[in-house]
């Protein structure tokens, strides 16, 4: 870039001109455009306190604002910005920068990358972030509160295999799969009777979301049969085997509706933003758009809450058995949470809670099972542990690459039924769960092992939700 260019900008001579030149090489060798370092420039010369720890920008900011850029968070983050801290050795290029791009914020304190993490919109799938008084919809995701839930039944093992066709009647009946999948006869549970007037997103869905209730959606999302095998006394059942229902999907066509209108409120406010950080724009919790998409989060998780329960409720009582074990997590949410004396909210985007003594979810695939794990605490992934396998390939990739007949002769030989699912969900897809599983040790300990053996999910064609 010439002076002349620079001054255009408001960078005045001298210190300042040299750190802007300093900043803008780094930049174009880290790959972004002319265009977006000129904007990042103007952005800077106007109000430099905000990006006072940006990885390239971060020393001019700094300058510019009158003192040091923190050297500490520098010391601590694989690139700069707010400290993070990686578990996992082979993940995504395209992750681990997402996840570097989120720690350049300026609301952002801390973060943490787990071991299935994959690309996702602003924040990488498997990212936790902790920001100051602010709220990223991205971060928490489409699907708002996506979570797991598992209950094991008083029916015997064995009723997988002498009487497959009443567990298969049984999901069939008492769920649904795919886009826009409704009840022609509705559900009935207490959430509908909330205040849904939080946000104007809510208010005019609630009734697209009650014919929504107890469904299931697309993407990964499944309801499973299989066996649950305790070896660990803390659950409250004895070791033994058992048998299982375990579901995993969100809050459905309205969630999914509440983060595209705040992500799109949030962008607006933040419009001098970067290309690479346009989806990782927070609402301010002071002001009102950050209190309504609050407000409209935590309805979205009660809601969620409220379709597993009774998915699980109907299939139970479709069987006439009894529940005698019940555990469930979200993995995409926001909490406020206290760490080093100040609270943070913080964002787990596919990731699954792990406070000390906290019983949470992994998920392997439909070939590979989960692990119910209780959180060990540990403060430098901000509480938290990864949310299933994570993906190895694409969607896209896996349409292109893989066939069905791998996918069987796998399923076979492990003894499982699928009855509906798209070719972006075959086990190939996924990473291997025990490498996952192995990668946290400091982060959880397994307490039980779900081994699925009647899968059902969104059949092939369905576009995605998560």
């Amino acid at each position: 870039m010439k002076e002349k260019e620079l001054l255009q900008l408001g960078i005045a001579r001298g210190a300042p001109m040299e750190a802007a030149l300093a900043a803008a090489r780094a930049a174009a060798q880290g790959g972004m455009k002319a265009r977006e370092i000129r904007k990042m420039l103007r952005m800077i010369a106007r109000n430099p306190a905000p990006f006072r720890q940006h990885p390239q920008f971060g020393a001019l900011a700094a300058l510019l604002a009158g003192g040091a850029a923190p050297a500490s968070c520098a010391a601590l983050s694989p690139g700069g910005g707010a400290p993070w801290r990686q578990w996992g050795t082979d993940l995504d290029p395209k992750s681990v920068e997402q996840m570097r791009n989120a720690c350049a914020l300026p609301v952002s304190v801390r973060g943490a990358l787990m071991p299935d993490a994959h690309v996702g919109y602003g924040l990488p799938i498997g990212g936790v972030l902790a920001v100051r008084n602010a709220v990223i919809p991205y971060a928490v995701g489409v699907d708002i509160a996506c979570r797991m839930k598992l209950t094991a039944l008083d029916l015997p093992p064995e009723t997988l295999r002498n009487d497959l066709d009443r567990l298969k009647r049984a999901i069939e009946t008492e769920t649904r799969f795919g886009v826009g999948a409704e009840f022609k006869v509705r559900r009935r549970h207490e959430v509908m009777d909330l205040d849904w007037s939080v946000s104007p997103v809510t208010r005019e869905h609630k009734d697209k979301a009650w014919a929504q209730l107890g469904t299931s959606g697309s993407g990964n999302h499944f309801v499973e049969f299989g066996i649950l095998e305790v070896f660990d006394e803390g659950l409250g059942v004895p070791p033994g085997h058992y048998l299982a229902l375990m579901s995993h999907s969100g809050s459905r066509g309205t969630g999914a509706l509440v983060c595209e209108y705040y992500s799109k409120v949030a962008m607006q406010q933040h419009r001098d933003l970067p290309s690479e950080l346009r989806h990782l724009a927070w609402l301010d919790l002071d002001r009102h758009e950050g209190r309504e998409y609050w407000a409209a989060m935590q309805l979205m998780g009660r809601y969620a809450a409220a379709n597993h329960e009774l998915i699980h409720r109907h299939i139970a009582r479709h069987l006439g058995a009894e529940v005698f074990l019940d555990i469930e997590n979200h993995h995409n949410f926001a909490w406020k949470e206290i760490y080093d004396g100040e609270t943070l909210i913080v964002h787990r985007k596919g990731a699954t809670p792990a406070d000390e003594g906290v019983i949470g979810i992994i998920p392997g695939s439909m070939a590979s099972p989960a692990y119910i794990v209780r959180g060990l605490g540990n403060a430098e992934s901000l509480r938290s542990a990864a949310h299933g396998a994570g993906r190895r390939i694409s969607r896209s990739q896996a349409k292109k690459t893989l066939h069905w007949r791998e996918a069987r002769t796998l399923l076979d030989a492990r003894g499982i039924t699928v009855m509906t699912a798209g070719l972006d969900e075959a086990p190939m897809v996924y990473k291997d769960i025990e490498e996952v599983m192995a990668a946290q040790a400091d982060l959880v300990a397994p307490v039980a092992r779900f081994h699925p053996k009647l899968v059902k999910m969104a059949p092939a064609g369905e576009r995605p939700e998560d």
